[in-house]
């Protein structure tokens, strides 16, 4: 049987998912990997029964509580993210608050809390709609400037200016070929300097001028979604052969 790598991904987390639903079965609490699949599972099972995202992610708030869990996984895993196949397109799902919990206002002394929950609050997301016009699927890592993200993928660039994926560290969005997806983006911290990627701002991001100079540069050089009427997908460059990376 052929499968798509979309497909094995999702068996892959449905063999996690029936793990974890057995173990909670028989009285034993998850680990974290187990949780955090049979959360995910919830929504991708929710979207293929043809509810809406929102739905979807209430039902995977109320699969698991802070008692069908080991110590200390309510306190790890704060948010789950997964794509999923709504009846209106493919979905990246954000669980927040993944158990159903208030907050960490009342966890067991000792807890580790992560520094980013124990921050002021959580940073603000934007999100947005991208289209893969390429042949191939186009994969974009969590701290990668999306704005500079491949210029086959169609969306609006200036509202991307800044951002990155909203996503755990090392975690990769995936957008396959011809696929709607809609992404969740926060602003890139620390000093805000963005060097490499693709070389349309090589300098800090919040200096005078640079937001339009980089969607001037990234016009001239083909990126959809950079300037009014670029979303002609015959002038960007051609993709080479197989799996493209942002």
């Amino acid at each position: 049987m052929q499968l798509t790598p979309t497909e094995r991904d999702r068996l892959l987390l449905f063999t996690a998912a029936e793990l974890a639903r057995r173990r909670r079965d028989a009285g034993l609490p998850l680990n974290m990997p187990e949780a955090t699949a049979l959360i995910a599972d919830t929504v991708c099972e929710a979207a293929r029964a043809g509810h809406r995202l929102a739905d979807a992610v209430e039902a995977a708030r109320r699969v698991l509580g802070p008692d069908d869990v080991l110590p200390g996984v309510v306190d790890l895993v704060t948010e789950v993210y997964v794509e999923a196949v709504f009846p209106d397109g493919t979905r990246l799902a954000v669980v927040t608050d993944p158990f159903g919990h208030p907050g960490h206002g009342d966890a067991a002394p000792g807890a580790v809390i992560p520094a980013t929950e124990a921050a002021a609050g959580p940073e603000p997301v934007t999100r947005i709609t991208v289209r893969n016009t390429a042949s191939v699927p186009v994969s974009v890592t969590s701290h990668f400037h999306f704005f500079e993200a491949n210029p086959r993928l169609d969306f609006d660039r200036a509202a991307a200016y800044g951002m990155r994926p909203a996503a755990p560290a090392g975690v990769s969005t995936r957008f396959d070929p011809g696929a709607d997806v809609e992404i969740g983006l926060v602003p890139m911290g620390g000093a805000r300097i963005a060097i490499g990627f693709a070389g349309l701002v090589d300098g800090p991001l919040d200096a005078p001028g640079a937001k339009a100079e980089a969607l001037r540069r990234a016009a001239a050089s083909g990126y959809l979604g950079a300037a009014p009427g670029a979303g002609d997908a015959s002038a960007a460059p051609e993709p080479g052969h197989g799996r493209e990376l942002a």
